[in-house]
């Protein structure tokens, strides 16, 4: 009886071992293919719990999501023989798992294989393009050409890419530097045209600033010289006027400004005969005092 427990048990045991090898979970993120001796049986892409025959087969399991393929950088001249750096990647997606088996098994060597592919495509599409192109929105352009030359070698890997993109590009430092230089120049001798060009229009205000100044201080010297002139003709009439209305006040009036004119000021010292001219109104009454004979 005992025997018999321990048989069955045994039995049990192999058989939990058993089904546990030969059922296995795909995931909806990956997708399996079923290996016989080392040759594909099945592949399984939908999801959920599978059977295989335990030890006689095997799993490889994929991601069948969107990957990242970085391939290392490179050197390239363009056409205006200027050299860049350029440090492009891509995304793909496995879309054929036994094709991609049968052609590279691991994406490590398809990032090795298809990556040289990637970058053979980019080296050539981009050498036939100036750095302006490279550094504008033309890239744009430019991806999509690359892309379309690389979609045919990837349905051979059984992928699909998704995407190819320029990450970085740089110039060599010895280019960088010869650009820096040329871009240093040329920054310099816009500003000389600049300062140039300002300068000659500075010299345009001025001379019209001048032009126009020199009109109006001229209209101005005009006008005031004919007011000038004006003033003094009406000046003149009314003291003619005056000078005929009463000539001996008016001899009076002139006498008073003369008067002021040298004997106001503290400091002034004359010296006259007391029958000069000067004091002919120095007389009581105001009366004209006439000179000595």
């Amino acid at each position: 009886m005992k025997n018999k427990l321990f048989i069955l048990g045994a039995v049990v045991v192999v058989l939990v071992i058993v089904g546990a090898n030969a059922l296995f979970t795909v995931h909806q993120t990956k997708q399996v293919i079923v290996l016989q001796f080392g040759e594909a049986k099945r592949v399984i892409k939908d999801p959920g719990l599978a059977i295989k025959i335990p030890v006689v087969q095997e799993t490889v399991f994929y991601d069948n999501r969107v990957l990242d393929l970085d391939p290392p950088s490179f050197e390239v001249l363009l056409t205006d023989k200027k050299r860049i750096i350029i440090d492009a990647y891509a995304r793909y997606q496995i879309t054929d798992p036994l094709q991609f088996f049968r052609r590279v098994r691991t994406e490590a060597t398809l990032r090795d294989r298809f990556g040289k592919i990637i970058n053979s495509s980019l080296r050539r599409v981009i050498a036939t393009v100036p750095l302006r192109d490279v550094l504008s929105e033309r890239r744009d352009d430019i991806m999509s050409q690359i892309q379309r030359e690389v979609a045919g070698p990837a349905e051979s890997f059984g992928i699909k890419i998704v995407d190819v993109r320029i990450g970085r590009t740089e110039l060599p430092t010895q280019t960088r530097q010869s650009v820096f230089s040329r871009m240093r120049t040329e920054r310099e001798r816009e500003a000389r045209e600049l300062r140039a060009e300002g300068g000659e229009e500075a010299q345009k205000i001025r001379a019209r600033a001048d032009l126009e100044r020199t009109i109006l201080i001229a209209d101005a010297e005009r006008q005031s010289q004919i007011l000038r002139g004006e003033g003094e003709g009406g000046r003149n009439m009314i003291l003619g006027e005056a000078y005929g209305r009463d000539p001996a006040f008016f001899d009076f009036y002139k006498s008073l400004a003369e008067y002021q004119r040298n004997l106001a000021r503290g400091d002034t010292t004359i010296v006259l005969s007391p029958d000069s001219e000067f004091f002919r109104f120095f007389g009581s009454g105001g009366q004209s005092v006439p000179a000595a004979k």
